[in-house]
């Protein structure tokens, strides 16, 4: 009885939603403040993913249409209407002892709030290295601010950084989201404390509970699916996880996806570190840092630490580490004339220079398994590891690259 009522609603808003026109238009007297929207389900979305969309949880959305779970298809009609608080989140990366209930203590997050916004139940387990989103609410609208004008170059990522507050709170106070392109000349308010002048502004209470200025930041954008592009060929070209992508957008490794369907693609922000010294490298974590700027398929110059030869390498494969390839012959028989003349599972610290920057990491010299690149002398690939990556086989973190990691980055245990 409920499923055929349920249907019967939907069929009725279907009939109104063609009558207006498109999918989320605002039904009911225009002068309401939360007017309720009509949303039909397309190809890719998922109730988390409407929820982002219009600013309302999971539970909210199968609360106002009568959901039993989380199921939905294809032409399905959703009746959504926001709730006025907009849930705004920073990155987080999980420590060892971690739970959900002391992660809203720490950052004064409603534990239910922070349940939602990462689509958990109260049984989750976190592990650590995983990355969560920390929810902030309220609005900003009392905050002081200083004016600023766009200039040529400029992202809400680098203003954020040069005036050392949130992107998030910046964001919001403009009324933009990640997607969202400035352009020059354009006016943006800049958050400040009250009675801070431009030099002296420190961080709000909302700025110091969300990570550090320093750390990773990610933005969104949006893809178009072209012909006879798959998730993994996307993931490749981003330069992200193929299961990030799948996850963010609602899909599973089963789905389909097809030309013309709107992918969310998120676009990773990795800021310098400080270096020990020019010999030594940046101690990048490998979950939220290191493996973005060394891509699969991406190339990159390995140096050892010890004797200071190098040689040529591709990112081949790899999810908990890099399984990496030399280019040539000439570059396998660099790298093993440092592991003294054979290959071998001995583990030595190396740099990887990728783009300029040197990442602090660790490296063994067996060939091994799967391998793309087929006239290099290397029948296979090996092993390069970074600050908390982990073992393929056993999803275990294996402590003499750790150590060998630390070594390269000038911070021995």
């Amino acid at each position: 009885m409920l499923k055929r009522k349920q249907m019967l609603i939907t069929a009725v808003f279907l009939i109104l939603s063609l009558v207006l026109g498109s999918t989320g238009i605002a039904l009911g007297n225009s002068s309401q403040q939360q007017s309720w929207l009509v949303h039909i389900v397309q190809s890719g979305d998922s109730l988390w993913k409407i929820g982002n969309q219009y600013g309302v949880t999971v539970s909210v959305l199968r609360q106002q249409n009568g959901l039993a779970s989380d199921m939905i298809l294809d032409g399905q009609v959703l009746l959504v209407k926001p709730v006025g608080t907009k849930v705004s989140y920073f990155l987080y990366q999980v420590r060892q002892g971690d739970t959900p209930w002391l992660l809203s203590q720490r950052f004064k997050a409603p534990l239910s709030t922070l349940l939602e916004v990462n689509n958990f139940n109260q049984s989750v387990v976190l592990y650590p290295g995983n990355i969560i989103r920390i929810p902030y609410l309220g609005s900003l609208a009392n905050s002081n601010y200083q004016e600023y004008t766009v200039k040529a170059g400029d992202t809400p990522w680098l203003i954020s950084r040069r005036f050392n507050v949130p992107l998030a709170q910046l964001l919001q106070i403009n009324g933009l989201n990640e997607n969202s392109v400035i352009y020059v000349g354009q006016k943006l308010k800049i958050p400040t404390t009250a009675g801070a002048s431009t030099s002296q502004q420190t961080q709000s209470n909302l700025a110091s509970r969300s990570a550090p200025n320093d750390g990773p930041r990610v933005t969104y954008i949006t893809h178009t699916v072209q012909k006879g592009e798959t998730p993994w060929t996307i993931s490749i070209k981003y330069g992200i996880p193929m299961a990030e992508l799948l996850k963010l957008n609602g899909l599973t490794e089963k789905d389909y996806i097809t030309a013309g369907q709107k992918l969310t693609v998120p676009v990773y922000h990795i800021p310098v570190k400080p270096t020990v010294s020019p010999n030594h490298g940046e101690l990048l974590d490998w979950w939220t840092e290191a493996q973005y700027l060394w891509p699969m398929g991406k190339k990159a110059t390995i140096i050892d630490f010890y004797t200071k030869k190098s040689w040529q390498v591709i990112r081949s494969y790899g999810a908990f580490h890099a399984d990496v390839e030399p280019l040539t012959a000439a570059d396998a028989a660099v790298m093993k004339q440092v592991w003294g003349g054979k290959w071998s599972w001995a583990v030595r610290p190396v740099l990887v220079v990728v783009d300029g920057r040197k990442i602090a990491a660790s490296a063994s010299a067996m060939p091994h398994d799967i391998q793309d690149i087929k006239n290099n002398n290397f029948n296979g690939h090996f092993d390069v590891h970074f600050l908390n990556s982990r073992r393929h086989k056993d999803y275990e973190i294996d402590q003499a690259h750790q150590n060998a990691v630390y070594i390269a980055a000038g911070q021995q245990r």
